[in-house]
């Protein structure tokens, strides 16, 4: 039996996970590396046993290219075996992280806006820099607005990825 659990809110990230007591690690592994090796693998992939890493051939790329990173792990117990995977859907890992970096340095300026304002308002001085704080917060939203045109824009490829992995562990994510 196979369980699927899939969050179906819009999400800048989306996962899901499979439960199955019929496949193994090493069953899906095959399963995946097989798929991928056929000539008409709408993908390519990375492999490592209890790891495999999907996205669009290098012909189809772009900058908003998905990228879907999956675990699987196996879980045992006195009444059966059961595989976990896990998966994970997300933009390109640097691409990723640069968007990180940039919400991490729109929200410190933030916090130090914040802080100095404060700290001269309590002093009687001039609060000026509390104008950046709404521009800060303004660049904080159209930088989440922009994380949702690119899955916009990669949404065909995540749905090629997705499909590519329903048929190739004939299950329905």
């Amino acid at each position: 039996m196979t369980t699927v659990e899939q969050n179906t809110n819009f999400q800048i990230r989306p996962r899901f996970k499979i439960e199955s007591d019929t496949l193994t690690r090493e069953i899906v592994y095959e399963k995946i590396k097989e798929a991928l090796n056929s000539p008409d693998a709408p993908c390519e992939g990375r492999l490592r046993l209890g790891y495999v890493d999907l996205f669009p051939k290098k012909e189809d790329k772009h900058y908003w290219s998905p990228h879907l990173s999956m675990t699987i792990e196996e879980e045992h117990d006195e009444d059966h075996d059961l595989t976990i995977i896990r998966g994970l859907y997300g933009p390109h890992p640097a691409v990723w992280t640069m968007f990180v970096f940039f919400y991490t340095i729109i929200a410190f300026l933030t916090i130090v806006c914040i802080v100095i304002g404060f700290a001269n308002m309590s002093i009687g001085n001039s609060t000026t820099i509390l104008w950046a704080v709404p521009f800060l917060i303004l660049a904080f939203g159209s930088l989440y607005l922009v994380s949702f045109y690119g899955q916009k824009k990669g949404h065909d490829q995540i749905e090629n990825l997705h499909l590519f992995l329903e048929k190739t562990l004939n299950t329905k994510l």
